[in-house]
């Protein structure tokens, strides 16, 4: 007991002393330990919640981010495709444009042989009447002086069929 008394210990005191602590950690304990951990468990939770949902929210985003490429790329090759259908689309518009002005360029070309074919014909036609009058004519001045009246309408006749013939 020397020692006690040497560090100057008071055995009851130190016993109250004991008593009241652990009064106090008991209340403490019942009163504010467990609803500083029930709080603290619940903020633990909501944390581990929040990164949960931020984690869940990443992957999400991960995954937007891959299929917005895809449609992208998607939307690239529908657009191209789009693109070379409208090309040949021209081209063969263009082709067949082409085909229809070439067809009516022939068909102006015969029609317009055709025409200038019935014109020559006739022109000759008329040429020939002329020279056949022109022809008559010539002889009945020259054939006045020669023969008499008759004789110059069978010989005008003549000539007319020779020249029809021809």
């Amino acid at each position: 007991m020397e020692i006690v008394k040497n560090f100057g210990l008071n055995p009851v005191l130190l016993g109250a002393q004991i008593v009241n602590f652990l009064i106090v950690f008991f209340i403490l304990k019942k009163v504010l330990y467990k609803p500083v951990l029930e709080v603290l468990k619940k903020r633990q939770t909501t944390i581990k919640e929040g990164l949960k949902a931020a984690e869940d929210a990443r992957i999400k985003l991960e995954k937007v981010v891959v299929e917005e490429k895809n449609i992208l790329k998607t939307a690239q090759l529908q657009s191209k495709k789009i693109i070379e259908d409208a090309q040949k689309e021209a081209i063969e518009v263009s082709l067949r444009i082409n085909e229809e002005a070439k067809k009516q360029t022939e068909k102006l070309l015969s029609d317009t042989r055709e025409q200038i074919a019935r014109e020559s014909i006739e022109t000759e036609k008329r040429i020939a009447s002329n020279t056949s009058k022109l022809a008559v004519t010539i002889l009945e001045k020259a054939l006045k002086d020669f023969f008499s009246a008759k004789e110059q309408k069978d010989v005008i006749a003549n000539a007319l069929k020779k020249i029809k013939k021809n």
